[in-house]
């Protein structure tokens, strides 16, 4: 019988982490541990309040299935058990770790994945003030790759501060549902001539319809309203590229299986996180290889990461050791 713990966690943040819905000083993760034997096999999760999870919520759905976990469920079946989110996702990825460390090779291989390769994640920049925003600016310039939490009004302040004070970074942005339609045909063109790469999420999950009919001179990407492969199905026609993240997903499998069929309908990927650990991040970073945008710098945005941990240099993520996961 295999031994299950289920741990709650709370880190703090470097400072104050601003989006459009609200700030954060720490995070709360839940971690998965799962014994066979002498091996074991961790994941960790983010409940997210805006897809009404909570951590005592996550954890009751997760010891709900401690009996079948203990009795040797596994990832496949796993999928009919519970439904995506972030339960799912600690249990998946350490499912993973656990096949990896019983098989002694890495979950890359067993995935049927090429090797792994170091990747350049965005670093992000909370909302603030303009001001603000171009100090932050300033000290991350040279970074190659920035992302701007936007939240509408000063919007375009926010951006130009960017541009002048990381003048050689690439840049996309994140309105995190803020925007109105006003607020989109005010901004898109002028974040065109800024050289904006990317506009995340503008509108409201299940009011953005409007996009299908909308100019799009900078390409948007769907974050709220993309979770599992039965999203696709509403964002066709409507976003040009696809945050997959695994607390939405459920998990490394479902990812991996939503990544291929997005590919093939043509979308562009981007594999994002909730600001989490190196434990969540390794097993995205799987997921990242070949993505056309990275986000995986949830660690960088944490007082102190967990130890082990990934290995940063810069905005450059190298692959997990395996005493990390996988």
């Amino acid at each position: 019988m295999r031994q299950i713990t289920i741990q709650r966690e709370t880190w703090p943040l470097r400072g104050v982490f601003r989006i459009a819905r609200g700030g954060n000083s720490e995070i709360t993760v839940v971690v998965v541990e799962i014994r066979e034997g002498a091996v074991r096999g961790r994941g960790e999760c983010r409940p997210y309040p805006r897809y009404g999870e909570t951590p005592a919520a996550v954890i009751g759905a997760i010891t709900a299935l401690v009996p079948a976990l203990a009795a040797g469920l596994e990832r496949e079946e796993l999928l009919t058990r519970i439904p995506p989110g972030a339960a799912r996702n600690a249990i998946d990825c350490a499912l993973w770790d656990l096949a990896a460390q019983r098989a002694g090779q890495p979950v890359w291989r067993l995935a049927g994945l090429p090797p792994p390769a170091p990747l350049t994640t965005a670093y992000t920049l909370s909302v603030d003030t303009p001001e603000q925003v171009a100090a932050t600016a300033r000290a991350q310039a040279a970074r190659p790759l920035l992302k701007l939490k936007l939240a509408g009004g000063d919007d375009l302040e926010r951006v130009a501060a960017v541009r002048t004070h990381a003048p050689a970074a690439r840049l996309i942005v994140d309105a995190n549902e803020a925007w109105t339609l006003a607020d989109y045909h005010r901004f898109m063109p002028e974040l065109a001539r800024l050289g904006v790469e990317l506009v995340e999420q503008p509108f409201p999950a299940g009011a953005d319809a409007a996009l299908a009919d909308l100019p799009r001179p900078v390409p948007v990407c769907a974050d709220e309203s993309c979770h599992d492969s039965a999203s696709l199905a509403q964002l066709r026609g409507r976003y040009d590229v696809l945050n997959i993240k695994l607390d939405k997903t459920g998990g490394l499998t479902e990812a991996l299986g939503m990544q291929a069929l997005a590919r093939a309908e043509g979308f562009k990927i981007m594999v994002g996180c909730m600001v989490a650990t190196s434990l969540a991040m390794a097993p995205a970073l799987l997921l990242a290889q070949g993505a056309d945008y990275v986000d995986l710098d949830g660690p960088l945005l944490l007082a102190k990461d967990r130890e082990p941990g990934l290995r940063y240099e810069g905005s450059r993520v190298f692959p997990a050791e395996a005493a990390v996961w996988g």
